[in-house]
């Protein structure tokens, strides 16, 4: 017997209703897994971004260096000032190495966080590409729901806006469901890309330390070469031994400032009793006291304001006293005569000064402890081979380092022979 055609119609309208409501209850079971909460890189690119602006302004200092050195190139007489540009641009290079250092350490924290990243948008675009296919499962499934069909067998107006609204959810959540799972595949094609960027710019960036490396060791060989040549120039020298000294007061005047705007800072340190020596004991050979002695430019006698070690270039310098780190710098004009130099000022009043260094490893504001590196032996600035010279000062006073250290074993070099110290003395 067959039904009435109102009763099957209003079967249809059922079933069609059923359909639409259960593929609605399926999009409340299946969430949208939207864009991936991932490791954030942000913080590391903008470092990276502050270490090329820091490269880049070394390179312009360089390029400057350069200039001023290709002017007088040629000129033998000015052996002094090529000796000091040289190692102004070795400081440079210095600094960049350490710059490339820092980049590469900061391009391996990229990577790593940039893999985090791809690894887990790989996982997010998976999830959404399941959902997707479900989806479209589904829909094949149920083919025969039309949403016209649904909307077209609304019996009245009412029936009609809770049919379009069932639909209107459906529709949008399966556009959700497709544009989720399209922006996740570019973020996976993005990050791809970035870390396979990053992993070039540090190869970039290793073959760049590898070369400054190089031009670095190129640079002390022309200065070792050149210190041959200055002793040549003593009329030169004599002309700038005024200025030195006056530039040597300078600097004194320079360090009671610093230490007076530390003095907070200084004081906060505990100095210990006594003076460690600044190098390994094994190095304990001076070339030349505190006072007068004869100049190794010019051979005349004068005023000798520390002591000098030889030790082999890189020869770590360690801080005689705990204390804050005043001065770290290469100096320039008169002050040049130090070189690269650290000055240290302890809370008992004293200071004590590293001169020569071929390279500094602390700054200017730092607390150091005693024995801690501070430096590298070096013969940057006026000075005729690598050695330490240090300074002792008492108050902003100089005085004579070894009344520090008669204790220890100690030996002086010259004319070939080798005697104790305090038999010498």
């Amino acid at each position: 017997m067959r039904k009435p055609e109102g009763e099957a119609v209003r079967i249809r309208k059922s079933a069609l209703r059923r359909g639409l409501g259960l593929a609605l209850a399926l999009t409340m079971l299946l969430p949208l897994t939207g864009p991936a909460v991932v490791a954030d890189s942000r913080a590391a690119e903008l470092e990276l971004d502050g270490l090329k602006g820091d490269a880049s302004e070394l390179d312009s200092q360089r390029r400057e260096i350069q200039a001023q050195l290709k002017s007088v190139q040629a000129d033998k007489d000015n052996a002094m000032t090529r000796k000091e540009l040289l190692e102004q641009q070795i400081d440079v290079i210095q600094q960049q190495v350490g710059n490339i250092d820092d980049q590469i350490t900061m391009y391996g924290q990229l990577i790593e966080q940039k893999t985090e990243e791809l690894a887990q948008a790989e996982v997010a675009e998976a999830e959404q590409y399941e959902l997707f296919q479900r989806r479209v499962r589904y829909m094949e499934e149920q083919g025969d729901i039309s949403y016209w069909n649904v909307l077209f067998s609304s019996s009245d107006f009412a029936e009609l806006v809770d049919n379009y609204m069932m639909v209107e959810e459906i529709v949008q959540y399966d556009h959700r469901v497709v544009d989720d799972l399209t922006a996740l595949q570019e973020q996976v094609r993005t990050d791809r890309a970035a870390l396979e960027e990053s992993r070039t710019e540090r190869e970039v960036a290793r073959q760049r330390q590898i070369t400054a490396q190089e031009e670095l060791k190129d640079q002390q060989d022309e200065v070792d070469r050149l210190i041959e040549e200055i002793g040549g120039q003593e009329d030169q020298l004599e002309a700038m031994e005024a200025e030195l000294n006056k530039a040597a007061r300078e600097l004194d005047k320079k360090i009671k400032e610093i230490e007076r705007e530390l003095a907070p800072e200084i004081a906060n340190v505990a100095s210990e009793s006594g003076f460690l020596w600044p190098l390994d004991g094994g190095i304990n050979t001076l070339s030349s006291f505190y006072g007068a002695r004869k100049d190794p430019f010019t051979g005349k006698a004068r005023n000798h304001t520390g002591i000098d070690v030889p030790a082999v270039r890189d020869t770590p310098i360690y801080a005689a006293k705990s204390g804050v780190v005043t001065t770290s710098e290469l100096g320039s004009g008169g002050s040049w005569s130090y070189g690269n130099y650290v000055v240290v000022s302890h809370s008992d009043g004293t200071s004590t000064l590293y001169a020569h260094m071929n390279s500094r490893a602390v700054s200017k504001g730092q607390t150091v402890a005693q024995g801690e590196v501070i430096g590298y032996v070096g013969t940057t600035g006026r000075s005729t081979g690598n050695h330490l010279h240090f300074e002792v000062r008492v108050n902003g006073d100089r005085v004579d380092p070894l009344d520090y250290f008669q204790d220890k074993p100690l030996y002086y070099r010259s004319g070939g022979s080798t005697t104790g110290v305090w038999s010498w003395m």
